[in-house]
């Protein structure tokens, strides 16, 4: 019997059933009977009272697994991430949710950068109203999201994935619509069942109307779980910031620093400045300086700012907006170096004798006043003898300078011998409808490549000298190509006539020679794709491996701290190395730095990935309104379902499917880069011109389809010829 029960009540009941699960989810009915005092023939009515409650949709479970009530969360738990609060917290909801109420909210702790769309395993403890997550182990992406967007037709509801790789559209009941309206973009999870033959899927959350201006970046933005907004705590801290004083900084006003950037540069985190050297033991010598925007002293180890910047790990841009790293009160403010306003810097002092070869560096920290605003264009035509009319005498004569030194430069740079890649950079302009308004390839300007040579060697000093000062630090890595790649290059090479020698040592000047020899003739465009993707991928390492595309010994970059955040590490190391002050790398971050390392990798790779796709979709739409026409393209890829093309006039890249090539089989021989036809031996290879004609274009998934123009019968398709053949990568 029951202590306190009267004497002819129930041993159990209903209310004590549910109480007993509300203070225990997940127990067993051998627990409940222990818990609730039952023993003998009661715990029949135990079972009869879990099988009403369960028939009820009161309670799931089994006798075995145990029983809990819909609605309520177990200790341990897997969780999606779905985003931030405006303090900054990471939300969560439960992957299991049974309830027709909304589920608690979950706030998520963890030392780690997660990202929405993220899944975790996770303990779960009430805290208020809701629960407080700490994180056992990271699962991964989510497997259950799909980013879309709603079509309403006859008053049914289908979402239509972006992802290209996702064939099929999903039917939408109205009450899980969510309040979603047609043509909107949502992140929907697929359901059990079918309905109307389509899977099924609820909206979780809608981003924005496919309508808008910056809907395509947006699509991207989503897809790839970049973080966007700033926590509160940041943003406070951010506008809090104020000038930096003179005190321990080395004055640099004096110098006509200059910045040199894209016209259309949000951050100025750069500048240079050159003379002759005046020591009569350096003749034909400059004197240089690069100076950097001090970061360092606004993002300090361990703060709000410092923690988002970890977790971005670098800005990303997009044809119409940039996500950046740091808020705008610092990236576009007061860490950006604008023309005639005091900065704090981190600079370092060059001398490179008449032969361009560097005698001597050192690195200070500063204060600076930059000279001039310029951009390549306006460097470009003051080297180029056109100065505008009105550049002042001191910007004139700056620039002289730094040409000077730039041309002693190159002596050394031809020495060293880089890796030399020709690869035009598409330029897309969005007009004020936030649709694209044109597409063109970049002007290459040697402004450009002086600005650029000036960075390679600061960041080479800021390697020398952090090894030097035996301070830890993150470098940037690129390996030499790996075998598996420089045979399958060394077998392309041979099918058009140029020989390569397998074992020789690999150095860039030897792709050099290759692409020198391939210049202005058919194969120089898709060579220089082709050493591209030869190359091994470059990451940032806490050991150092050298940088075998610069063909240097040793890298780090330290030349761009407002967007990433390895140079950021790399400023603070300086200031350890060096003892210039305060924000400098501290136990912790040394203790990490093999983590860093790998985590900003992969926020660099996202990007890169983010930023194609955005691309791909702008350039889709900007090709939607010339369906049918004719183009000249060259194969870039080819793989056995297809040629990958790529148009001369925008870089517009597309799929040309094996079916529509012509009323034959086509093999696809790996060796030879080449589709070749079974019955004719018509062959398409790498680096064939090809007359074709858009068939379809999808500004939703990026994609676009080609025909070929001469085509004049529709093609058949093609059987699998009964022998193996070795299955092809894709190449792109």
């Amino acid at each position: 019997m029951v202590r306190g029960k009267p004497q002819n009540a129930p041993v159990v009941d209903r209310a004590r059933v549910l109480d007993a699960l509300a203070a225990d989810p997940g127990a067993t009915k051998r627990d409940l009977a222990k818990t609730l005092g039952i023993k003998g023939s009661d715990r029949i009515v135990l079972k009869r009272i879990l099988k009403e409650l369960e028939g009820e949709g009161l309670l799931k479970g089994s006798r075995r697994r145990g029983y809990e009530r819909p609605g309520t969360l177990p200790e341990v738990a897997v969780l999606d991430i779905t985003g931030q609060d405006p303090d900054g917290e990471l939300l969560a909801k439960p992957v299991r949710w049974e309830s027709n109420d909304a589920p608690p909210q979950i706030i998520v702790v963890s030392e780690e950068a997660i990202g929405r769309g993220e899944r975790v395993l996770a303990r779960l403890t009430p805290s208020g109203d809701g629960f407080e997550a700490k994180v056992i182990k990271r699962l991964g992406a989510s497997a259950h999201k799909v980013l879309g967007v709603v079509r309403l037709v006859d008053g049914a509801a289908r979402i239509a994935p972006i992802d290209r790789k996702t064939r099929t559209e999903f039917n939408v009941d109205k009450h899980d619509l969510g309040g979603a309206e047609d043509n909107e973009l949502v992140v929907c999870e697929p359901l059990a069942g079918r309905s109307s033959g389509f899977p099924r899927a609820r909206v979780l959350e809608r981003i924005g109307s496919m309508d808008a201006p910056r809907a395509v970046s947006l699509i991207a933005i989503h897809a790839h779980g970049i973080p966007t907004d700033f926590p509160k705590e940041v943003i406070t801290e951010a506008e809090a910031s104020g000038s930096a004083a003179m005190a321990g900084r080395t004055d640099l006003r004096s110098l006509p620093l200059l910045t040199i950037d894209p016209d259309d540069a949000r951050d100025y985190d750069d500048a240079v400045w050159a003379m002759p050297d005046t020591d009569p033991g350096n003749k034909g010598g400059f004197v240089t300086m690069v100076a950097i925007a001090d970061v360092a002293h606004y993002v300090t180890p361990g703060s709000p700012l410092d923690r988002e910047a970890y977790k971005r790990g670098n800005s990303v841009y997009f044809p119409d907006r940039v996500v950046p790293m740091l808020p705008e009160k610092l990236s576009a403010d007061l860490n950006s170096l604008k023309e005639g306003v005091d900065r704090p810097c981190m600079a370092v002092r060059m001398v490179f004798d008449a032969n361009g070869r560097k005698k001597h560096h050192e690195f200070l920290r500063g204060m600076m006043r930059s000279a001039a605003r310029l951009t390549y264009s306006q460097a470009q035509r003051a080297f180029d003898n056109k100065p505008d009319a009105d550049m002042p005498e001191t910007v004139r004569q700056a620039l002289k300078n730094v040409w000077a030194a730039y041309l002693t430069l190159l002596k050394e740079r031809g020495n060293r011998a880089p890796l030399e890649l020709n690869l035009p950079e598409r330029q897309i302009k969005i007009g004020p409808d936030g649709k694209i308004a044109s597409i063109a390839f970049k002007e290459a300007l040697e402004s450009m490549k002086l600005i650029e040579e000036f960075m390679v060697l600061a960041n080479v000093a800021a390697a020398e000298t952090l090894e030097k000062a035996r301070t830890p630090l993150i470098y940037r890595v690129h390996e030499e190509p790996s075998k598996e790649k420089l045979f399958g290059f060394s077998d392309y090479l041979r099918t058009i006539g140029v020989s390569f020698a397998k074992g020789q040592v690999m150095k860039p000047a030897v792709f050099n020679r290759i692409l020198a020899n391939v210049k202005d003739g058919p194969h120089e465009l898709v060579m220089n794709d082709i050493v591209l993707r030869t190359q091994a991928q470059a990451i940032y390492d806490s050991s150092n491996a050298g940088h075998f595309g610069l063909n240097l010994a040793k890298y780090a970059h330290f030349t761009s701290p407002i967007r990433r955040y390895a140079d950021l590490i790399v400023h603070r190391a300086l200031i350890r190395g060096l003892k210039l002050g305060d924000g400098g790398l501290t136990d912790t971050e040394i203790a990490r730095l093999s983590e860093t390392a790998a985590h900003i990798s992969m926020t660099e790779r996202r990007a890169m990935a983010a930023e194609r796709d955005s691309t791909d979709r702008y350039v889709a739409a900007f090709m939607a309104d010339r369906v049918g026409a004719t183009f000249d393209a060259r194969i870039t890829g080819v793989t056995r379902f297809g040629l990958f093309v790529r148009l001369a006039d925008t870089g517009a890249e597309g799929l040309l499917p094996a079916r529509v090539l012509g009323m034959e089989y086509f093999h696809h021989d790996e060796r030879r880069h080449a589709l070749v036809g079974e019955r004719t031996g018509t062959t398409y290879a790498l680096g064939d011109t090809v007359h074709v004609r858009l068939a379809e274009a999808a500004p939703l998934t990026g994609g676009l389809r080609f025909d070929l123009a001469e085509a004049n019968e529709a093609p058949r398709q093609h059987r699998r010829p009964p022998v193996v053949r070795p299955r092809s990568k894709r190449r792109r």
